[in-house]
């Protein structure tokens, strides 16, 4: 099987930088992405965050577009509950107009955030996930201006007219959104390195329980997982401290400021109970040299039986982030374009 490989990047701050400056390296990063023939660049969104520098998916994407020629580019996601499923098409179909057969837009249903930050964003409006599932039929009605005659908007066009169509994901770490979009008939993204317990099964879920339509007759699904490449296992490793340390303390109900440097996460004074909680969430990571990353996915993909991933590489070195994205393109042999690299 041959696999597709695409990227979500969160644009973390790192320890000693700034927002700007996480949002210039996402910028390289799509940049350095599209040379290297990866098929997918998505952006998450996240709110009232410190160490996140993505607070507006659409915003971002206008700028990526800008600065790329090839990569399909999209949100990783749009957490659709805070707003207008009209509003998030007109944004999407103006990037759509923008790169034409370049955008995807990425749904998610969890707040991206803290509790103040949805009460915020939801302010003056009733916001509900149960109406998920509605909000994503409208948007796809929207999309594709085809809203049935009954529909309360009916007659309703989403701006501007365009020729192609973004293509619709739905994003989920649960066996719910795999529900949701088996239901509806889209596109899933499994957000495995999330490690929801339970949600193992999830894209066999879906898959079984697929409602075909005329837009999508077979089942569609990606996984996005967290590797980290690097010349020998130990630098991967001693790269992935960052990491350990910045997930641990999202677990423990702290954000932290910024993503941590590798100095920082070996000085922490980690409790036995700590290092515990980050062996358990060991099988999240795929850690090692080109070679072992390769096996390691092959096995994933054959697990899933879905020939996508969505690479999740975070690391403080900038430079180390950029290495990892380009040792996993060498041993899979995509199609590197004969642009300079950065």
């Amino acid at each position: 099987m041959t696999l597709t490989l695409s990227i979500l990047d969160q644009s973390q701050v790192c320890e000693g930088q700034n927002a700007s400056q996480a949002l210039q390296n996402t910028t390289k990063l799509a940049q350095e992405a599209d040379r290297l023939g990866y098929h997918r660049y998505w952006v998450s969104e996240h709110h009232s965050s410190r160490s996140l520098a993505h607070s507006s998916p659409e915003v971002l994407l206008a700028h990526l577009g800008a600065h790329t020629k090839r990569i399909r580019l999209g949100s990783g996601g749009i957490m659709l509950p805070h707003y207008s499923a009209y509003k998030v098409a007109e944004n999407f179909k103006l990037l759509e107009a923008l790169n034409p057969g370049r955008i995807d837009v990425g749904l998610g249903r969890a707040p991206g955030g803290m509790p103040l930050s949805t009460r915020a964003l939801q302010e003056g409006r009733y916001g509900d996930i149960d109406r998920y599932p509605q909000q994503v039929n409208d948007l796809l009605n929207y999309l594709y201006d085809s809203l049935p005659a009954g529909h309360r908007f009916a007659g309703l066009h989403a701006s501007p007219a365009i020729q192609t169509r973004p293509e619709l994901w739905l994003l989920g770490s649960s066996m719910g959104t795999a529900q949701i979009a088996a239901q509806l008939g889209v596109p899933y993204a499994y957000a495995q390195f999330f490690g929801v317990p339970g949600s193992e099964d999830a894209i066999p879920y879906y898959k079984d329980r697929y409602q075909s339509n005329a837009l999508h007759p077979e089942p569609r699904a990606l996984a996005a997982v967290m590797v980290i490449c690097a010349d020998t296992e130990e630098e991967a490793a001693r790269l992935a401290t960052s990491t350990e340390l910045f997930f641990l303390s999202l677990e423990q109900g702290r954000m932290l400021d910024y993503f941590p440097s590798v100095d920082t996460a070996l000085s922490y004074p980690y409790t036995d109970y700590d290092r515990e909680r980050i062996r358990a969430g060991s099988h999240r990571r795929i850690l090692g040299t080109p070679e072992q990353v390769k096996a390691r996915l092959l096995n994933l993909s054959d697990q899933f039986g879905i020939d996508e991933f969505m690479i999740v590489t975070i690391t403080h070195d900038f430079d180390a982030r950029v290495k990892s994205y380009r040792l996993l393109a060498d041993a899979f042999g995509l199609g590197a374009s004969s642009a300079p690299s950065l």
